[in-house]
């Protein structure tokens, strides 16, 4: 890969961090993967657009919160990836009482944000391990609850670093599905017209949320938190490196169950394994390279398929290129 130093891209003053050949290992949660070409931490929202400003035109972004849902190839990543989750962490309570949260918040600040404030409907937060950013991509839930149910709109921002407000109905939405569809409202007030069908993650990426919450119990919300995060402690393998859930559930159905049905837990590739104790969890445990996670996926997939005529879709996102790719 070739490498760009810092000042090739500064046009303006910028008060974030820009680091070359960066392991994304350090950055996902599974703790595997290739390097990126360029990593940048901005300082804050503004400082993200003066850098997305200052980009050559052909530079590939990759926007990462957590790196909670990602596999990066053992290949690595071409472009800049920029690094959100200590970045975008404002919350704020609205004057219409709706809460402003930034991509970069972590579930469980989110939820305990909320219920600090008495407000209910934010719990299930607690139970994704994941930032605001991601969630708003994928329509993150759990327990019955899901992500844009409580979404007013949200905010993201062109790859030219222009913001946009943009309402729910702009999105087709449903289970662990985001589409941008149609226009949204520029927040700088002009005509300046965009195309449709963008890809969020690549040419316009989410910043923040506003959320609308109901009023309640405090006490009462921070209880059935604990009470969330309890049980991913007892139903998921939470000390080994991983990804969460792998695949998104069939209809009517589980992954985990069909997984299990086939005989699948303990499957090992390398140093990835299917958990014993979710059967929708490949874990490392030890030295696993993206290759063998990415093999056991593929193996799951397939078994399944064959076993039960059901193919299991991906809830994680797989990015990079093969470690046997070189320009």
């Amino acid at each position: 890969m070739n490498m760009i130093e810092p000042a090739q891209f500064i046009t303006e003053t910028l008060r974030g961090t820009l680091r070359n050949n960066v392991a994304m290992s350090r950055h996902t949660s599974w703790r595997a993967g290739g390097h990126a070409e360029r990593v940048y931490q901005p300082a804050d929202l503004a400082d993200l657009i003066v850098f997305l400003r200052a980009l050559p035109a052909d530079e590939r972004i990759v926007a990462v919160g957590l790196g909670s849902n990602l596999l990066v190839r053992d290949g690595g990543l071409r472009g800049t990836v920029l690094l959100l989750h200590a970045a975008l962490t404002e919350m704020r309570i609205e004057t219409d009482e709706s809460i402003y949260v930034q991509a970069g918040v972590s579930g469980a600040k989110l939820a305990r944000f909320a219920a600090k404030h008495n407000l209910k409907g934010a719990e299930f937060f607690a139970g994704i391990p994941g930032t605001l950013g991601g969630m708003l991509a994928m329509n993150a839930g759990c327990y019955g609850s899901e992500t844009w149910n409580v979404v007013v709109n949200a905010q993201t921002i062109m790859r030219s670093g222009k913001l946009l407000e943009r309402e729910p109905d702009d999105y087709e939405i449903g289970y662990r599905h985001v589409v941008l569809r149609k226009k949204g409202k520029y927040l700088e007030h002009d005509n300046t017209p965009i195309s449709n069908f963008l890809p969020v993650h690549q040419e316009e990426f989410f910043v923040g949320a506003r959320l609308r919450l109901l009023t309640g119990d405090g006490e009462m919300a921070r209880r059935e938190i604990k009470s969330l995060l309890s049980k991913r402690i007892a139903s998921q393998p939470l000390n080994l490196p991983n990804a969460g859930s792998v695949f998104r559930n069939p209809p009517s159905d589980y992954a985990a169950r069909l997984i299990e049905q086939c005989g699948l837990k303990g499957l090992q590739i390398g140093g990835a394994r299917v958990s014993e104790k979710h059967g929708n969890f490949i874990v490392n445990v030890g030295k696993a390279t993206a290759e063998d996670i990415e093999n056991l996926i593929n193996k799951v997939q397939a078994s399944v398929q064959q076993k039960t005529g059901v193919r299991l879709h991906l809830e994680v996102r797989i990015i990079g290129e093969y470690a046997n790719i070189h320009e």
